[in-house]
């Protein structure tokens, strides 16, 4: 591998986003254009040429997918990026990598629908990618950062992860993030060689089994064997890998929960609550799948009361819910449609829920 120094730059998220996955190992990237995007697959299309990489520009969402597909399954790190519309193009190839214990990252910068929409930021596909990233019963890992620099840090944590587990990870970004310019430290590639993946379907020469990478089984019961053994895979990521930050909530008598963009506007308003004596604090989920349930339900513990705010009609909701085991009300706050809420409105909602 090429070795890059650490060095502290201004770059924009999606391109920031396109760098951290070269600096991850990522050598393959197929993808197709779509608005706020593009700057992502505009930047590899430069860069993985000068590097030694693949890219190439599909002809549809299907195409790319099921390149990403084959190229993980002969065991390189491969990525593909889109928004909403085209990842839900994309999710009959991610069922299959799954369904073949293929590790892959897919990069969803949302915007506004459902349909078409709109191109403005949203997080209304928590449900797609939490709960029904493609057909059949399956899970894949699911982060959400709230600025450029995690996202360039969550990108090395996905691929490792995927690797770790064998499963397809997703950045689930947005608009916002994806077109904001940050400041962010591009950590050094190291020379260490990628995991070893001896199930990998690259070429033998007699020195391992011949490897077949597959998701089609005629027999109920060896799918049915197939499909158990991967939720006992799931179960020890559900206990083992939740990421979360935790802001004022040793004494908090009120939880926002925001994840993504939108945490940074929960925060501020958290912040101008403080100053006026509301015991509140923030629970920022940083993986949805798997969701932090322990720290939701520790807050619950001494909390009065739970507000959600998304830029969604409240997809995250029942998830909040279930981890606490409704022990106390949950309540909801958000905007749709690419409408960004407001500091200013979640501090009234904040108010509203301390005075109920």
């Amino acid at each position: 591998m090429v070795l890059f120094m650490a060095e502290r730059v201004l770059m924009k998220g999606n391109e920031a986003l396109a760098e951290a996955a070269i600096r991850a190992g990522c050598r393959n990237f197929f993808g197709y254009p779509i608005t706020p995007q593009t700057e992502l697959a505009a930047y590899m299309a430069k860069r993985m040429p000068k590097i030694g990489g693949t890219y190439l520009q599909a002809e549809s969402e299907l195409a790319a997918i099921n390149m990403v597909l084959g190229a993980a399954s002969a065991g390189v790190r491969a990525m593909t990026s889109s928004s909403s519309p085209g990842v839900s193009l994309k999710t009959e190839g991610i069922s299959y990598m799954a369904g073949s214990d293929l590790p892959a990252l897919i990069i969803n910068v949302q915007r506004g629908g459902p349909g078409l929409g709109g191109i403005q930021p949203s997080q209304s596909d928590y449900w797609q990618a939490t709960r029904a990233p493609g057909h059949g019963d399956l899970h894949i890992l699911v982060f959400a950062p709230s600025s450029v620099q995690e996202m360039v840090d969550l990108v090395s944590k996905a691929y490792d992860l995927a690797d770790n587990y064998r499963m397809p990870a997703m950045i689930l970004a947005d608009g916002m993030l994806g077109q904001m310019m940050e400041p962010v430290v591009l950590s050094e590639e190291s020379d260490k060689p990628l995991p070893k993946k001896e199930w990998a379907a690259c070429g033998h020469n007699n020195e391992r089994k011949h490897n077949i990478i597959n998701s089609l089984y005629l027999t109920a019961t060896e799918l049915e064997r197939l499909v158990k053994e991967r939720f006992e895979r799931y179960a020890i990521i559900e206990e083992k890998e939740p990421m979360f930050e935790n802001y004022c909530t040793e004494d908090a008598e009120y939880i926002v929960v925001a994840y993504g963009a939108t945490s940074r506007i929960a925060k501020a308003a958290v912040k101008e609550a403080r100053k006026d004596g509301i015991k509140v604090g923030l629970i920022r989920p940083i993986t949805l799948w798997p969701f932090p349930k322990k720290a939701m339900a520790a807050a619950a513990e001494n909390a009065k009361a739970f507000l959600c705010v998304e830029m969604s009609m409240g997809q995250m909701i029942d998830d909040v819910k279930l981890a606490i085991n409704c022990k106390c009300p949950v309540n909801f706050f958000g905007h749709t449609g690419g409408v960004i809420p407001t500091p200013v409105e979640v501090l009234e909602e904040i108010k509203k829920m301390a005075k109920a």
